[in-house]
């Protein structure tokens, strides 16, 4: 069989340009033209981290081992690592000369179509689960035996692909697979989901994709300390690993993390497209302290109370906008040691970086994350945000402001709680069993009312500002999500109807006792105004008549 669809040389990565128009460029050229894209823009989010990972493996493996003029330099100090990486970003670009010499060098490694290697695949896969092009689409993600019924795809288009969509989605289903592909061999162990798929995923993002690139190009762990291994990606190994299920020690270097084959794959073609995919498991190795990943979110497990904690990555849970994670994603102590608070190493970097520059405009990171359904059998969503705020925030500098924040976050959160308490009275009042589902309704309409005002608040945040000027940012938010809560609070009111004005009586359980309680609406808002006023402070006595901004009535 002749090697077909090279991607050193075939278009199939998919950049946003600063025209708005999507291009498919080839690997290097994706690289080297990455300071004239906005972005990558492929199928969904979680496919175009998945790509990043790929351009970063790259990156890694020529600039750990060439300056940015293609000359042998090897980085053996940490300072090597920063100076590697400031003297690329001055540049402005990816420097041309060491990418082609290198994708040049390893091209035979790149078809997607081979007899003996092809890539991001073994032929020893194919004996495993034969999947159709709709499982292999992420769009889609159907299993031979469950369909989704309201498809992005239909015909031809969803049991087809091009040569380019397939190299797209390869990288997808190796780092996203769920579990329901069977073992071919006895008393595997099982790896569990794509490794990506384990992951609370944040990546910093910068103007370009020049920037992005370098912003997750983290030369030093943690923004500290030379990796460990040499970087060595997946297609240099001189004969890929084949084995079903294979668990390994954790890589101590990027390229090899970031290439990471956690499924066996096999292209299934007709002619010219893509008409399925077989699948095995691949490599895989413990969660547990994995802290090579830069990419992730991390969260302490305590299994013994006189041991320290364990860490794992932790998922996004995509019911939560990602301020709401705040105090997790960008803790405010670094005092506690690793033992109790765990950056993201990709946060770390940019913390380092943010020293070297002197940064004072505003960074931006993105969280992507699966969500499964059932152990991980099935694909059941898959999610996206991004948070922007002053790069001094990352800094010692921003350490109060970012226990600031977290504050408010958890403000935020108790309010909510509030007014979840205080839908589920209204509903009694109006005759109703005020069950889980009305609390949890009305706290996400606060939070839906609230997110765009607090990115606001975090985005006019200048770390540099402190004393009296801090108070007042910080009162002029409050106040806003004052108005935002008794707002909401008037149109619950409103929507619960003359019957919940006239209230009823319910008998309930008060601490183990029968007690019968009366429930309004004047009384239920009341209480939600004496709540208000307890977590945000002074407010003025309001009834629940709206004349428009002011409200008059009985008083809290």
């Amino acid at each position: 069989m002749e090697p077909e669809f090279n991607l050193c040389e075939e278009n199939w990565i998919c950049l946003l340009g600063k025209n708005g128009a999507v291009s498919e460029l080839s690997l290097p050229e994706a690289l080297i033209h990455a300071h004239e894209y906005v972005d990558i823009r492929g199928e969904m989010p979680a496919q175009d981290i998945a790509v990043l990972r790929l351009l970063l493996a790259v990156l890694h493996t020529v600039f750990s081992r060439v300056n940015a003029a293609g000359e042998e330099a090897p980085i053996e100090r940490p300072k090597d690592a920063r100076n590697r990486w400031e003297t690329l970003w001055r540049l402005g670009k990816l420097p041309e000369e060491p990418i082609r010499n290198y994708l040049n060098e390893w091209r035979d490694r790149f078809w997607l179509f081979h007899e003996e290697r092809p890539f991001w695949q073994v032929n020893e896969a194919e004996l495993g689960t034969k999947y159709e092009a709709a499982k292999l689409n992420g769009e889609i993600s159907e299993s031979s035996n469950k369909v989704r019924l309201f498809s992005a795809y239909s015909g031809e288009s969803k049991q087809e692909l091009s040569c380019a969509q397939a190299a797209r989605w390869l990288l997808y289903i190796n780092g996203y697979d769920d579990t329901s592909a069977k073992p071919k061999g006895k008393e595997l162990p099982s790896p569990g989901a794509g490794w990506l798929g384990k992951l609370g995923l944040i990546t910093a993002v910068g103007k370009n994709l020049f920037e992005t690139l370098m912003l997750n190009l983290t030369l030093l762990k943690d923004g500290t300390e030379l990796w460990e291994e040499e970087d060595f990606p997946v297609w240099e190994r001189e004969k890929p690993r084949a084995g079903e299920r294979t668990e390994i020690a954790l890589p101590e270097n990027q390229a090899e993390l970031l290439t990471l084959q956690s499924r066996r794959l096999l292209l299934v073609r007709n002619k010219e497209k893509v008409t399925g995919v077989r699948v095995l498991g691949g490599d895989f190795f413990a969660k547990e302290f994995a802290f090579s990943e830069q990419m992730t979110v991390w969260r302490a497990v305590k299994e013994k109370k006189d041991r320290p904690p364990v860490f794992q990555p932790r998922r996004h849970d995509p019911a939560k906008q990602m301020w709401r994670d705040f105090g997790a994603v960008f803790p405010s102590d670094r005092n506690q040691g690793k033992e109790a608070v765990r950056n993201p190493g990709v946060v770390c970097w940019n913390e380092e970086i943010t020293r070297m520059l002197g940064r004072k405009e505003l960074v931006r990171f993105r969280v992507t994350s699966m969500h499964y359904g059932d152990k991980d059998f099935f694909v059941d969503d898959s999610f996206a945000d991004q948070l922007s705020f002053h790069a001094q925030l990352l800094t010692e500098a921003g350490a109060e402001w970012r226990e600031r924040i977290a504050g408010e976050v958890e403000r935020c959160r108790k309010l909510s709680e509030v007014i979840g308490y205080f839908a589920q009275d209204l509903d009694k009042a109006g005759g109703g069993d005020g069950k889980p589902e009305i609390a949890e309704k009305a706290r996400a309409a606060f939070y839906e009312r609230v997110d765009i005002p607090f990115r606001g608040w975090l985005q006019r945040i200048d770390p540099e500002t402190g004393g009296e000027q801090a108070e007042q940012i910080t009162d002029l938010w409050l106040e806003e999500e004052r108005r935002i809560a008794k707002r909401l609070g008037r149109e619950l009111v409103a929507e619960a109807g003359d019957r919940a004005y006239m209230g009823r009586k319910r008998k309930e359980k008060i601490k183990g006792a029968d007690a019968e309680i009366v429930y309004t609406a004047p009384g239920a808002y009341e209480r939600l105004l004496r709540n208000i006023r307890r977590l945000l402070g002074d407010t003025r006595g309001e009834g629940i008549r709206d004349t428009g901004e002011e409200t008059v009535g009985t008083g809290a």
